[in-house]
C-alpha cells in the first residue's frame, strides 16, 4: 500500500481485439498498488467466482436502490443485467494510494469524468488498421463470423470517441504499446495533485527547519 500519494482511476477503452486486456494485465504485473476495480452486478454468480473478489453480487431491487442513492459513479445495463462501479469503494482505494483500472466503455468513461475529472486518466487503445483488427479477431478463434462482423461495426463507434481520451496508444507492436502505457502511468503518478500528500509535509519540514532553527 502506498499512502504517500493519491491514486487515480485508469480507464482503457478500445474495440474488441485491440489489446486492452493484454495491456491491462501487463500494468497489473508491472506496478505495485494498481489493480482492477471490482464491479457490482445483478447477474448470477458463476462457478469459481467469489463475492468481493470477482464482483459484488446483489439483487436487482438492491441495485436499483443504489442507483437512486447515487451510489455509483457509473452503471449500465448489459444483456438484461446491471453493472456498476461503487463510488465509496473507488474513493477508498484512491485515498489508500491505489491506482484502479476500470474495464468500461467510452460511455462509462464519460460518466466518471463528469464526476471525478481530476482523478481520471483515460487511454484510448487503437488498432493500427481495420484489416489488422479483423485479422486479430479471426485469429483468436473465439467468435463466429457473424459476431466478428458485429464487433467490427462496434469498433467504428468506439473509435469515434478517441478524442475524449487523455492519451492515445496505437497498438501496432505489443512491446511498444506496453512501454507506452507504462510511461503514462509513471508520469501520472508524479502529477502535482497526486504528490501533494508526500510533498506538502516535506515542504513544511523545510519551513520549520529554517524558522529560527539551524541544521545540526
Amino acid at each position: 500500500m502506498n499512502e504517500m500519494k493519491r491514486g487515480f482511476i485508469l480507464i482503457l477503452t478500445a474495440p474488441s481485439g485491440a489489446g486492452k486486456g493484454v495491456l491491462s494485465n501487463h500494468l497489473i504485473q508491472s506496478f505495485r498498488d494498481i489493480h482492477f476495480s471490482i464491479s457490482t452486478t445483478t447477474r448470477a454468480i458463476r462457478p469459481g467466482e467469489k463475492l468481493g473478489v470477482h464482483y459484488f453480487f446483489v439483487g436487482r431491487e438492491e441495485f436499483e436502490s443504489m442507483i437512486a442513492a447515487q451510489a455509483f459513479v457509473e452503471w449500465a445495463e448489459v444483456f438484461g443485467n446491471f453493472y456498476g462501479t461503487q463510488r465509496q469503494t473507488l474513493l477508498e482505494s484512491l485515498e489508500k494510494g491505489w491506482d484502479v483500472i476500470l474495464d468500461i466503455d467510452w460511455q462509462g468513461a464519460r460518466q466518471i469524468r463528469t464526476q471525478m475529472r481530476d482523478d481520471v486518466v483515460h487511454i484510448a487503445i487503437v488498432p493500427p488498421s481495420p484489416e489488422e483488427l479483423y485479422r486479430r479477431l479471426v485469429a483468436r478463434g473465439q467468435d463466429s463470423m457473424e459476431v466478428i462482423e458485429k464487433r467490427m461495426a462496434l469498433a467504428e463507434r468506439e473509435l469515434s470517441h478517441w478524442h475524449e481520451a487523455d492519451y492515445v496508444v496505437v497498438n501496432d507492436r505489443l512491446e511498444a504499446a506496453c512501454a507506452d502505457v507504462e510511461a503514462i502511468v509513471r508520469a501520472e503518478r508524479l502529477k502535482r495533485l497526486r504528490m501533494a500528500k508526500k510533498i506538502e509535509p516535506l515542504v513544511a519540514r523545510f519551513s520549520n527547519l529554517f524558522d529560527g532553527h539551524h541544521l545540526a
